[in-house]
């Protein structure tokens, strides 16, 4: 099903969308953006469908106006259909005939050259966003069960959990992620990465399995709250599926045999 909305704006025909970091891990996307009163048709997350591949895009269990107002339809949608499709597509463009074709995810962005800028943007910018769009939700959520536990553990609370990770993100400079992670201990920790850098790299600092990640480049956001990315950080919050959370903490407490 699609969808018609108007926008009044005088906004330019594009939206240049980049990092603030060096040249070789930018990425630039052309999002074309309304004229005056112009409709544009918003079509539905089922309709998107990445080349055949290795790797496949993971579906979005609700429609792009699922999360409105607090990310809204053009930019849910914007984020899914174009920035995660072209990061699935050049993934799998990138791993073809070579040794990570067949190779899980996560052991690829354990034992890729960090030096090979296209591998790395691509494979990061595909997992991330995977793990990004699994994890949201459009109903308000608190933690339970088992993450639950470990959050009053280790935080204190569920409250100093939120305060510390929103400070980590509004902190962070420039493009790029604050994660929620398991480390190779199976403590939950705060840490951040550049660029499509994830946890799972070799150049980690605080090295382990993302359970939960907020994406913080432009992309994600400027449509919605231009450079207010305090509000972003908020409305993201609102939406954490904390039982996949959840999910995802066992996973990695398995792998670390904590469990």
């Amino acid at each position: 099903m699609k969808k018609n909305v108007v926008l009044f704006s005088t906004l330019a025909s594009f939206l240049l969308l980049f990092s603030c970091k060096e040249d070789k891990l930018t990425e630039v996307v052309e999002v074309p953006l309304p004229t005056k009163e112009e409709k544009i048709t918003i079509g539905s997350p089922n309709d998107v469908k990445a080349d055949p591949g290795s790797f496949e895009m993971t579906k979005l269990p609700f429609n792009y106006d699922a999360l409105s107002p607090d990310i809204r339809t053009l930019t849910l949608e914007t984020h899914y259909s174009k920035h995660y499709l072209s990061f699935t597509n050049n993934f799998n463009k990138e791993i073809l005939s070579t040794e990570f074709e067949n190779m899980p995810i996560e052991d690829i962005l354990k034992k890729m050259p960090l030096t090979n800028l296209k591998l790395r943007q691509n494979a990061g910018g595909y997992y991330n966003h995977t793990l990004y769009f699994n994890t949201l939700t459009p109903k308000e959520q608190t933690p339970k069960d088992t993450l639950a536990g470990s959050i009053n553990k280790e935080f204190g609370s569920f409250n100093n959990l939120t305060n510390q990770f929103k400070a980590q993100s509004e902190k962070q400079f420039g493009s790029g992620w604050v994660w929620l992670v398991v480390d190779r201990y199976g403590k939950l920790q705060i840490t951040t990465t550049d660029n499509q850098d994830n946890p799972l790299m070799k150049n980690a600092l605080i090295p382990g399995t993302p359970i939960m990640g907020i994406d913080l480049w432009e992309h994600a956001y400027y449509l919605d709250y231009q450079n207010r990315k305090g509000s972003y950080i908020d409305a993201f919050y609102k939406h954490i599926n904390w039982e996949k959370v959840n999910e995802y903490y066992v996973e990695a407490l398995k792998k670390v045999k904590k469990v």
